[in-house]
């Protein structure tokens, strides 16, 4: 549920809008099938990805939430989504594996984004993922807000991180993810 008709420019440099067609068709059913409550906002796609966006819109990215789809490297393929704040990394080699039951795993191709959930690179979001499970890092459900992809470039999706445990296939985990560096 979008939750007010027009949002107006508080703290960012962005305007909110309540136009929820402006999401990839995907997302949009899926935020409103699970009657989760969050904003819209247009972004330019130039700026789509995590550093460019941060800085471009006033964001931090302690509250900058990325979802990196994650696969198995044994046939046959096992994928899951994880959900990290931009100031960290995927465990991939340890938590990831752990996760997926799988004793190696990278992270998904372009390519196999793409295929997997229809979503552009710097738009992945977990809304509207096909039944994989979706890993959110403990540290995401500390933010009041965090600002999450609307499955294209164009858009990003703000929103209270407890309402993505509304959604199917959801798992808060510690440890998900580690420091950069």
């Amino acid at each position: 549920m979008v939750e007010s008709s027009v949002f107006t420019k508080v703290r960012y440099n962005c305007a909110m809008t309540n136009t929820a067609s402006l999401l990839h068709p995907t997302v949009e059913e899926f935020l409103q099938k699970y009657a989760l409550v969050y904003k819209i906002f247009s972004c330019d796609p130039d700026f789509a990805d995590t550093a460019p966006f941060c800085e471009k819109y006033g964001f931090a990215e302690g509250q900058t939430a990325n979802t990196i789809v994650v696969a198995g490297k044994a046939l046959p393929i096992k994928f899951g989504a994880c959900v990290i704040l931009a100031a960290t990394k995927v465990d991939v080699n340890k938590k990831a594996c752990q996760l997926l039951g799988v004793k190696k795993a990278s992270f998904a191709s372009g390519d196999q984004t793409k295929e997997l959930t229809g979503m552009q690179i710097g738009g992945v979001t977990p809304f509207g993922l096909p039944d994989i499970p979706i890993y959110i890092d403990a540290k995401v459900m500390s933010n009041s807000e965090i600002v999450l992809g609307g499955g294209n470039r164009s858009t990003k999706v703000l929103l209270d991180p407890k309402e993505l445990l509304k959604m199917p296939n959801v798992e808060v985990i510690e440890g998900l993810a580690v420091p950069r560096g």
